[in-house]
């Protein structure tokens, strides 16, 4: 089979072989995609009603498949895992998802922040036009059928609608079963327990592009749940983010604190308790340009009249400033300025894992090789969420649970052609 994220190029063929994905978000059905195309007889197991629901969810607010900056940029937003997942997002990288996104009917645009989304900004056609591909390529798609793991003859149990359990042949298996966040979407998380018992090793779940919780007074809860933090900077230590944020009834979350979720959870983690943050509510202002604005206003103003006259201070921003600095804020323009540029903030906690957009943990990597096979389950690959990584929001996560799960798929393909028939079942 020729085409991005499949290696050895036009010689790999499943030859008929039965391979399971289990999964159908986007990781399994784009490795159904590829082991369709290799010729192999594919079923998707989906243990809720119908496939892509975060997916879907992602897709909310306008479906953010990649990104466009350099590929060196982006690779580096990866972190530890980026010489893990360099072969696969080589393989199948932004280009190629705008490629792909366009032969399903659905083109792409970059927008102004280089995110870049189908032209309809909705999940819901794409996965119409991916679905349908699918099964018209024969993939059979097996929604409310649940993982139970395998038999002792090494078959696939499953747990149909009725709850009555199946055992079912594969000749390899490709897990896509998530993390575990969103849990009603179907990401939960339980299938960790079934790997740990054949002794994969599997990393703790960890939020991750999560909000935090801070002890916000009465009046910052009763007046600002859900109000808008537009244009502000924000620090954990050297580590900086710019962007948005939403004031939540119990702390804080949006893009600026996802991009610095991870350095702080693991701030909190270290620390075992509380960490501070600090919010700059005007970035593109020096201490000096907010000192001078602040001193033309004219006359024995309000603190509150002199940061709204002065330098715009929205309500909400006004009340970010008195939680971080005191009810009693200076008058004295500098010191104002300064407190502005810098409000402390003390973080008490992540929010609920099942909140997170995304997690880290998982399938640790000392246990997966290079095709993305278990190495103490020979035929057993794993792709997507459910292995430890992380990325930010952005296109970043979802162009690699794609990239994986074509990688995982080519790499089952190949194993396909090179093991013995002889071997198979092998999972347990």
């Amino acid at each position: 089979m020729a085409g991005p994220g499949v290696p050895g190029g036009g010689d790999d063929r499943g030859d008929g072989a039965e391979v399971i994905v289990i999964g159908g978000g986007p990781a399994g059905l784009a490795a159904a995609e590829v082991l369709s195309a290799a010729r192999c007889r594919v079923r998707v197991l989906e243990q809720c009603p119908t496939v892509g629901r975060k997916f879907m969810m992602a897709g909310r607010g306008g479906l953010n498949l990649t990104h466009s900056e350099p590929m060196a940029r982006f690779m580096a937003r990866y972190g530890a895992a980026r010489p893990l997942l360099a072969e696969a997002l080589a393989a199948f990288g932004p280009d190629d998802m705008c490629d792909w996104a366009r032969e399903l009917g659905q083109p792409c645009y970059v927008g102004s922040s280089g995110r870049i989304f189908p032209v309809a900004m909705k999940a819901s056609p794409l996965l119409r036009a991916w679905v349908a591909r699918l099964e018209g390529a024969g993939v059979r798609i097996m929604t409310r059928h649940r993982w139970l793991g395998w038999d002792a003859a090494g078959q696939v149990r499953v747990a149909g609608p009725d709850g009555a359990e199946v055992a079912l042949r594969a000749d390899a298996l490709v897990l896509a079963t998530g993390g575990a966040s969103w849990a009603r979407l179907g990401a939960n998380g339980v299938w960790s327990d079934i790997v740990a018992s054949r002794g994969v090793a599997v990393a703790p779940f960890r939020p991750a592009n999560c909000g935090f919780r801070i002890g916000w007074s009465d009046l910052m809860r009763a007046r600002f749940e859900g109000a808008p933090l537009h244009g502000i900077a924000m620090r954990i230590g050297e580590t900086h983010a710019r962007g948005e944020a939403v004031v939540t009834r119990n702390g804080i979350e949006g893009g600026v604190v996802y991009a610095l979720s991870a350095p702080i959870r693991d701030a909190l983690a270290r620390q075992q308790g509380q960490v501070r943050i600090h919010i700059d509510l005007r970035p593109d202002m020096d201490i000096a340009q907010v000192t001078q604005r602040l001193a033309r206003v004219r006359g024995r103003e309000s603190v509150s009249n002199l940061l709204r006259k002065g330098v715009r201070l929205s309500p909400v921003m006004l009340a970010l400033l008195r939680e971080g600095g005191g009810v009693n804020l200076p008058r004295e323009p500098r010191a104002l300025a300064m407190l502005l540029k810098d409000v402390p903030l003390v973080v008490e906690g992540t929010d609920a894992i099942d909140r997170a957009i995304s997690v880290a943990g998982g399938v640790r990597w000392d246990d997966v090789d290079t095709r993305l096979m278990l190495r103490k389950l020979p035929g057993v690959f794993v792709a997507g969420e459910m292995v430890d990584w992380e990325a930010p929001t952005g296109g970043y996560l979802l162009q690699a649970c794609v990239a994986m799960g074509r990688w995982a798929a080519a790499g089952a393909v190949q194993w396909l052609r090179d093991t013995p028939k002889g071997l198979y079942p092998s999972a347990p």
